[in-house]
């Protein structure tokens, strides 16, 4: 017999300003995109319902998704960061690939976040993959970052053309689920 369960999962979008975050969750929730740059002040939520399948333990979950979308300004990080990270379940990294600054500031973006709620699942990608021609850095890159906080997954998306974007946050969602040791 299958077995079903519900659950409800805060994650958290975290990077610089202009890497991507809201057009990420845009294309996600409703599959639209569009290059007009919309800066976020503070945060913003959104919400998907997900089916993940579990075939090995012949389960079925319903998932919940609250996306909050924090705002990208370093400046607010460490003044808000109670309000926005409390809670959360799983964080997405992002990076702009065609500014390595922002890849050298993510670190900063875990630190903020795991100082509040500690060690919960992490999925970090680098965006902007359409644009690959002015990339300033790479998937390798991305991974060596991602190893100092244990063995995340890492991808490269495009938030213009889709590119990984589902698999992103399908990821997240099957680690906050997975038992904690």
């Amino acid at each position: 017999m299958e077995k079903r369960t519900t659950h409800k999962k805060k994650v958290c979008l975290l990077g610089d300003s202009a890497v991507g975050k809201t057009s990420l969750i845009r294309k996600y929730v409703l599959d639209e995109f569009s290059d007009a740059y919309l800066t976020t002040i503070g945060t913003k939520t959104s919400k998907k319902k997900i089916l993940l399948e579990f075939p090995e333990n012949n389960m079925k979950s319903n998932v919940t998704l609250m996306i909050w979308d924090i705002m990208g300004q370093p400046s607010f990080r460490n003044i808000l960061k109670e309000a926005y990270f409390h809670g959360a379940n799983g964080g997405i990294v992002v990076c702009d690939l065609t500014r390595k600054e922002t890849l050298e500031n993510i670190s900063e973006w875990v630190e903020t976040l795991t100082s509040v709620v500690g060690d919960i699942p992490l999925v970090f990608i680098g965006n902007k993959h359409d644009l690959d021609q002015q990339a300033e850095f790479g998937l390798e890159d991305i991974e060596n970052v991602a190893k100092k906080y244990g063995d995340q997954s890492c991808f490269l998306t495009s938030a213009k053309d889709g590119r990984n974007v589902d698999t992103v946050f399908t990821t997240i969602a099957r680690e906050m689920l997975k038992p904690t040791e």
